[in-house]
């Protein structure tokens, strides 16, 4: 250890922590080009080419290029898992399946589900507040 003066192990540590943060950002920019939509089967393998061949250049070009609508797909990819996660919920629990045990024993499970929909619709902006409101208060009359 005397050998190694503790300036060199910080900038190991630095030299390091870059690597790992372009492999990082490597990664990303390739997943990011195959997950896109807007672009073909050409301009996919054009990009990819260019990333690994030329990897500063090509990630450096992409992020110029491209960076801006990067942001967008990981937003929409984001909105998606929740909406398949949403769903999923919805059918475990039985509100979204017809003859599930929620719905099916009669009593209030219909109205659980009705207003549930209801929600759905207010949140949705289908419905004014005072409309789900006549609706809610007829439905547990």
């Amino acid at each position: 250890m005397d050998n190694y003066p503790l300036l060199n192990i910080f900038w190991t540590m630095l030299e390091l922590f870059l690597w790992i943060l372009w492999f990082f950002l490597l990664f990303k920019i390739i997943t990011d080009i195959f997950r896109s939509d807007d672009m073909g089967g050409w301009g996919k393998a054009g990009w990819t080419i260019f990333v690994i061949l030329l990897p500063f250049l090509g990630v450096l070009v992409y992020l110029i290029a491209r960076g801006g609508s990067m942001q967008q797909r990981d937003v929409d990819q984001a909105r998606k898992a929740d909406a398949a996660f949403q769903d999923y919920v919805r059918r475990a629990a039985g509100t979204g399946a017809p003859g599930s045990g929620a719905s099916s024993g009669g009593g209030s499970g219909g109205h659980v589900e009705d207003l549930a929909k209801l929600a759905e619709l207010r949140n949705g902006g289908a419905l004014s507040e005072e409309e789900y409101q006549r609706a809610k208060d007829k439905l547990l009359a």
